[in-house]
């Protein structure tokens, strides 16, 4: 609820798939190259030119269709959407209408600890436009960059399931670990490799859903929460002063921060859909849909949940390791051993292994650490053999080189004292050395524990078991 109204929101996903070739010719499918260089016939519209459809486009389409519950659709058509725009030389776009290839799905996410369901409409597969490329030194004029012109999409329709912009986060960051994980799109927002329309209305508790409006331009998971917070706004000022939503498309300007009209908002009879001639009809026998249901791992909105409920994870430590195809299988393979908390790995994981990889710029396949030595140094830390600040001296080494971790606790003089006799007699050296720390202490200023702790481990030169230590001493200040 906003100021009393509900809100019901709904995106179209726009994903782009990275198959070698475009949708319905061979020129390559890669970004960044030299403008208008890879473009043939087919791409460019050119009178007679036939396209053929890339199979690959299908089968990654279907695996997201299974990663997203749909219903297969094995056979089915490809239509013609026909509308100008100076970067769609056909003057139409090859899409799907009435029978998109998955459909009636859904996917669980979890927000602020609590799991939504939101359904997914349909997945269909569609082409690409191009470019306009806007400059001061083209005098005024803008250009056209024909190379995006047929690169495949798969375009993912919510139901309007979503009531707030954090949802609407959760979704996408959902989708876009998901398209990872399968391998089907890079998901570089800064590319447009992922893109989303946002569709928003609001309404009074009880009243039939308002009026919606589409906002385009949407290039950012953050431009998506400020885009949805501000057109919620937007429309219920204007109910709260008697006006009325119109529908229609706007344009998010994520610079100013606010949205502008574009056009009014087509409906689907605008865009004269009608079967396109040139592509025979799609059919896939049910074998080869069956085999692609196979190839799908446990997804990271799967993984988050179980690291949740199973193992006792934050949302936001299960979350960081989930959406890493390899962190999670790490993780996984300490967890199988069945030996030690899930939150001790994840303190050095999510700790000193991703600082390693952000300073070093690898990635975890690049390093050493595996399920057996993380389990074996979290072993002997959970066990008092070694000091976490041991731990960190042996992580250092284990992460680059293969070594062995009981081998390095000797190599390193690392093993903690945890002989009783021992430490009294550190602890009865320090208190002696002490008085004033110690009188603090009796007189109620607490933080003075600390301190002669502090100084045993110093004595010890580290090696003392801390737990041990501050035991001992807390019995002898009695």
């Amino acid at each position: 609820m906003v100021k009393g109204y509900e809100v019901v929101i709904g995106l179209e996903t726009h994903a782009e798939l990275n198959t070698e070739s475009k949708i319905y010719c061979d020129c390559k499918n890669q970004f960044g190259l030299e403008v208008n260089s890879q473009v043939c016939p087919v791409c460019m519209g050119m009178p007679g030119a036939l396209p053929t459809l890339n199979e690959k486009v299908v089968d990654y389409a279907i695996k997201m269709g299974h990663a997203l519950n749909c219903k297969i659709n094995r056979v089915c058509k490809q239509d013609r959407k026909n509308y100008f725009y100076p970067d769609l030389p056909k003057a139409y776009q090859i899409s799907q209408a009435e029978v998109p290839l998955c459909e009636n799905g859904y996917v669980d996410i979890l927000v602020d600890g609590e799991e939504r369901r939101i359904g997914v409409t349909r997945i269909h597969i569609e082409e690409d436009a191009g470019k306009l490329l806007h400059s001061d030194k083209f005098d005024g004029c803008s250009l056209v960059d024909l190379n995006r012109c047929g690169v495949p999409l798969i375009e993912i329709v919510s139901e309007p399931d979503m009531r707030s912009s954090a949802e609407a986060k959760a979704y996408l960051e959902t989708l876009k670990s998901i398209l990872q994980y399968l391998g089907i799109c890079d998901c570089k927002m800064e590319q447009g490799s992922i893109r989303c329309d946002v569709n928003v209305s609001v309404h009074k508790p009880g009243e039939p859903l308002g009026t919606r409006s589409e906002m385009k331009n949407v290039n950012s998971f953050s431009a998506a929460v400020r885009g949805i917070d501000y057109e919620v706004n937007r429309q219920i000022e204007i109910l709260e002063n008697g006006g009325r939503v119109e529908q229609e498309t706007r344009r998010w300007d994520d610079v100013k921060g606010e949205s502008v009209s574009m056009r009014s908002k087509e409906d689907a009879q605008d865009y004269r859909y009608f079967p396109e001639p040139d592509l025979l009809t799609i059919v896939v026998d049910e074998e080869r849909v069956n085999a692609l249901k196979n190839e799908i791992p446990e997804l990271p909105n799967t993984k988050l949940l179980r690291y949740v409920r199973k193992f006792g994870l934050s949302q936001k430590e299960a979350t960081f390791i989930a959406e890493s195809a390899e962190l999670a299988a790490l993780f996984d393979g300490c967890m199988a051993k069945g030996k030690y908390p899930a939150k001790a790995y994840a303190t050095w994981l999510l700790g000193d292994f991703i600082k390693y990889l952000n300073d070093t710029g690898k990635s975890v396949s690049d390093t050493c650490l595996d399920a057996d030595n993380l389990t074996e140094l979290v072993g002997l830390i959970e066990k008092g053999t070694i000091s976490n600040a041991g731990g960190k001296k042996i992580f250092a080494v284990i992460i680059e080189k293969k070594e062995d971790v009981a081998a390095l606790v000797d190599k390193l003089g690392l093993a903690q004292v945890s002989d009783s006799s021992a430490l009294e007699a550190i602890a009865d050296e320090v208190l002696a050395a002490n008085e004033k720390s110690v009188s603090d202490y009796k007189n109620g200023k607490t933080n003075a524990l600390g301190y002669l702790v502090g100084q045993c481990m110093k004595a010890s030169k580290g090696k003392a078991n801390p737990g041990m230590m501050k035991e001992i001493i807390l019995k002898k200040l009695g």
